[in-house]
């Protein structure tokens, strides 16, 4: 019988700079977050605003008690919490194939309820009916309340790192190999169980992919109904390639880095092609902790959306010309993207040629 100590060894050695890296990085990525918005705003003059008046803007702000208050907004919180519990029963309520993960380290499989692609579909057509019923003015919501969310969206990555950290001290637990090295920051950060769960809910996984991802897409139409409100109904045509890059960009994610289960078992691969994302290293080897609960929630849906925000107050027409131009160039830099990408899952599934030459000598 394998005992504890061989199982879940204690971590040797320390990334991103160790404990002090850790701390660093958890202040911050909120900061950053913050900053971003507050840089990059049509309150603060610009992106950025004049050089020469960040200094003074920044101690104004942080020895205001009115500014701290500023960054709570109830309403946003509720909304916040509504839309994370709309996933929540998506990934409960739609259907999905439940799919085994990698081997882990005591044996065992994990299985995963593959429905993220659903769960984006339904939110798009939840959304376009919305804009149908009640205008562009059904989402600038978003806009209006952005400091607010991003706010709830760290309290939430906070909240879950937390948890998890705590429930990782539990007795049976399957610990990741980087995030044991006894040190609170750096494996609080770093995150100490490899797969935390509620039942049959695997936190890492459903973060991943649903909360924070679907909602940058989401973010993005809010930006485009705002854009759209101030232009008497019509949107920017660089506001419009935006939205489609990065909403393809998303679904392209859920649907191929999921869907991919369906591809037959490999000839000479020992286990069933996995989806991609269950062989990406977020899922097979780190554990869950802020860097991924605050990535996942927060850095994602409210920095990745910077451009579609910035569009709203700086309406940039590009042309027919440079619109082509643009759609061409992130044309190329796609088929790079998704043909490495798919190199890579082939590759971890045994179907690549190299990795093949490789099993072969081997």
């Amino acid at each position: 019988m394998t005992t504890v100590s061989k199982l879940n060894p204690r971590t040797q050695h320390y990334e991103f700079g160790g404990p002090f890296g850790a701390a660093f990085v958890t202040l911050s990525v909120p900061i950053t977050t913050y900053a971003l918005y507050f840089g990059c705003s049509e309150t603060s003059g610009g992106c950025p605003p004049p050089l020469s008046d960040i200094p003074i803007y920044f101690i104004n702000a942080i020895t205001s008690l009115d500014w701290w208050k500023s960054l709570w907004d109830t309403e946003a919180f509720l909304a916040y919490l509504a839309w994370y519990t709309f996933t929540v029963v998506a990934w409960y309520v739609l259907p999905g194939d439940w799919i085994e993960g990698v081997p882990l380290r005591d044996g065992t499989k994990k299985k995963y309820k593959i429905n993220a692609f659903s769960t984006f579909l339904l939110t798009l057509g939840l959304a376009a009916g919305a804009i149908l019923r009640f205008g562009p003015t059904a989402l600038t919501f978003v806009y209006e309340h952005w400091i607010g969310l991003t706010t709830s969206s760290i309290i939430m990555a906070t909240v879950q790192a937390i948890y998890v950290y705590v429930a990782s001290f539990e007795e049976g637990k399957l610990l990741a190999l980087g995030g044991n090295s006894g040190n609170l920051i750096y494996d609080f950060y770093i995150g100490r169980e490899l797969n935390p769960s509620i039942g049959s809910f695997d936190i890492k996984s459903f973060n991943e992919l649903r909360p924070g991802l679907i909602l940058w897409a989401l973010i993005d139409i809010a930006m485009a109904c705002e854009q759209a409100t101030r232009l008497g109904g019509k949107i920017t045509d660089s506001m419009l390639l935006v939205l489609i890059f990065q909403i393809w960009y998303i679904g392209d994610g859920l649907y191929n880095e999921v869907y991919t289960s369906f591809i037959p078992t490999s000839p000479i691969a020992e286990n069933p092609i996995q989806p991609a994302i269950f062989t990406t290293m977020d899922i097979t080897t780190d554990g869950f902790g802020f860097m991924l609960s605050i990535g996942d929630l927060a850095w994602v849906p409210m920095v990745y959306s910077l451009q579609a925000r910035y569009l709203v107050f700086n309406q940039v027409e590009l042309g027919t010309y440079l619109s082509l131009a643009v759609f061409v160039l992130h044309g190329a830099g796609y088929y790079i993207f998704r043909s490495a990408n798919g190199e890579k899952n082939d590759f971890r599934n045994g179907r690549n040629p190299k990795s093949m030459a490789f099993l072969l000598i081997t």
